[in-house]
């Protein structure tokens, strides 16, 4: 079996599945309990100065019968006295002393302040420390959690302040809603992080109820934004993930990849893309901490098969293939194909390409079926049909020959090579 411990930035773990901060990282129970269940690491549900958490918190989106595709939630920090964490930080470490036990924090933006939390967080015992950068709700209206991740300054400010006085690894986490997660990373890593954990949760409104016109989750006939996680942010956290690892400046600093990670798979594609760890939330709030038995059991199988005997190994060998769309070779050329025998003739692929797409697609009613072809000279390789046909393996993608070199599109402005004549796009129509 593949060795699966890792180090982020001097915070040591028997495996790179992390529990996120929140609910699930509420109390000492808690997490005992996930790490009975096999769980790395946790990072404790963010300690501060205790808060006021209303009653109704989450709301979800569904999806054609998936529950909770993407989650909700306006609650905030902790709203346990600060004593009482602490006191069963100590008693989870000495009792899990192979763990990772990660301390988030959050405090108004005074020198005294972090000094204060740092090194009563680590009195208590942890590993490292967190920093709460991202919280979207609540906490950023007080000039906390996301107020100092979306300024540069004011987060290289904190973590130099934090770094002053902690003698265990630290951790800064990012908020999402900024124009571009680089600044921040470089500031981070300026002020002295040694590593960053993203991405937080995405400002968002899940939905209004139509009878009542109350917004959800509804506090009263009301609501605020929140903060938006789960399965549909994925595609956002891997590509914020990815642009720190490829960035110049800041891509040594490790990373603990948040995001829609329910799967072995999804936390193989985390580290493929840079990450060490990944932290995991909303799918346990769904399914409980067990699900890390299937995440240990495939990621080990999958790095067996890989032939790798560690899971460092698998980290970053994917960020080099994520390129600037000008690097991109032109003419690089493929098509669809209909295997005619998988095809069940609903005709949702030639609906999808002549209304959606580029017009590749023929069909021709056949009794109760509809067959389809592509057109080869219209084909455009935009993958529309294939990602619409509703029977896997039924229409693929196929690379074409060509006899012209490759060449990206800054090469081609500066007269280097051709690129590979273009398919026609649909069919026009002209007037009598």
């Amino acid at each position: 079996m593949a060795d699966l411990a890792v180090d982020i930035g001097g915070i040591k773990s028997p495996n790179p599945f992390w529990l996120a901060s929140a609910p699930p990282t509420n109390t000492g129970d808690q997490v005992a309990r996930a790490f009975d269940a096999g769980w790395g690491g946790a990072v404790w549900k963010t300690i501060g100065e205790p808060v006021e958490n209303t009653f109704s918190r989450y709301s979800s989106v569904d999806l054609d019968g998936k529950r909770m595709m993407g989650f909700n939630n306006i609650e905030l920090i902790t709203d346990r006295p600060l004593a009482t964490n602490l006191a069963e930080i100590e008693a989870v470490k000495s009792r899990y002393p192979d763990n990772a036990l990660v301390v988030s924090l959050m405090v108004e933006s005074s020198q005294e302040a972090w000094h204060r939390i740092v090194r009563q967080a680590e009195d208590a015992g942890a590993d490292g420390l967190e920093l709460n950068f991202g919280c979207p709700h609540g906490m950023s209206e007080r000039g906390m959690g996301a107020a100092i991740g979306q300024v540069p300054e004011y987060c290289q400010n904190i973590v130099v302040w934090v770094k002053e006085v902690a003698t265990k690894p630290v951790l800064v986490k990012l908020t999402p809603n900024v124009a571009d997660i680089v600044p921040p990373a470089r500031a981070a890593k300026a002020g002295g992080a040694d590593g960053i954990s993203l991405i937080n949760t995405i400002n968002s409104v899940t939905g209004v109820d139509l009878d009542t016109f109350a917004p959800r989750p509804t506090v009263a006939g009301e609501s605020s934004h929140g903060g938006y996680c789960g399965p549909a942010v994925k595609p956002i956290a891997l590509h914020m993930l990815s642009a720190i690892a490829r960035d110049a400046e800041a891509g040594d600093v490790p990373l603990s990849g948040i995001g829609g990670v329910a799967t072995w798979q999804d936390a193989a594609e985390f580290i493929l893309l840079g990450a060490t760890t990944v932290q995991v939330c909303t799918a346990v709030m769904h399914w409980g901490y067990r699900i890390v038995e299937g995440m240990i059991d495939g990621l080990s199988g999958y790095l067996d098969s890989k032939g790798m005997a560690s899971v460092n190994e698998l980290r970053g060998k994917s960020v080099d293939r994520l390129k600037k769309w000008e690097n991109l070779d032109l003419n690089y050329v493929i098509k669809a194909k209909v295997d005619q025998e998988a095809c069940i003739g609903c005709g949702l692929c030639y609906i999808a390409c002549n209304d959606g797409a580029h017009q590749a697609i023929g069909a021709e009613r056949n009794g109760d079926r509809t067959k389809v072809w592509i057109i080869e000279d219209a084909c455009v390789g935009c993958n529309l049909c294939s990602l619409v046909c509703p029977v896997s393996g039924c229409i693929t993608m196929e690379q074409r020959d060509t006899d012209h070199d490759s060449i990206n599109w800054i090469e081609y402005g500066e007269g280097k090579g051709t690129i590979e004549p273009r398919p026609k796009h649909g069919v026009t129509i002209t007037a009598d």
